[in-house]
């Protein structure tokens, strides 16, 4: 399984950001894939998930209205919409998945697959 993040970059406070997932090497439709993040020094730290059948996106309190995720099946790829970044929102961005047919968790350990992370900056 090969995850793929792309689309981070730098961003004035109040702009946005579509972050993409290309993952190969699994049945897409059937698993879960999050999306979760690290600041300097912080925790990594779970921002969206989607759930197998894709009908629903899943976010913390924190970030619900800000942020979307959404799946394309044909393109096997998932994608993170960020609005309203704030300075706060700066890190690197990872897309990850669970080796299992499971549902969604928040705990980062729980996922067995990652990508390689996009820095999103957030700064005037």
């Amino acid at each position: 399984v090969q995850l793929q993040a792309s689309g981070g970059g730098l961003v004035q406070p109040g702009g946005s950001l579509r972050l993409s997932c290309e993952a190969s090497g699994l049945r897409f439709s059937t698993h879960v894939m999050a999306w979760f993040r690290q600041a300097p020094g912080k925790e990594r730290e779970w921002v969206a998930g989607i759930n197998w059948d894709g009908d629903n996106g899943y976010y913390p309190y924190s970030l619900k209205g800000r942020v979307t995720i959404s799946r394309d099946i044909a393109k096997n790829t998932v994608y993170l919409q960020m609005n309203s970044l704030k300075p706060e929102d700066t890190g690197v961005y990872y897309c990850a998945t669970r080796a299992v047919v499971t549902g969604l968790s928040l705990d980062a350990y729980d996922y067995d697959f990652w990508g390689q992370g996009t820095l999103v900056t957030v700064s005037s």
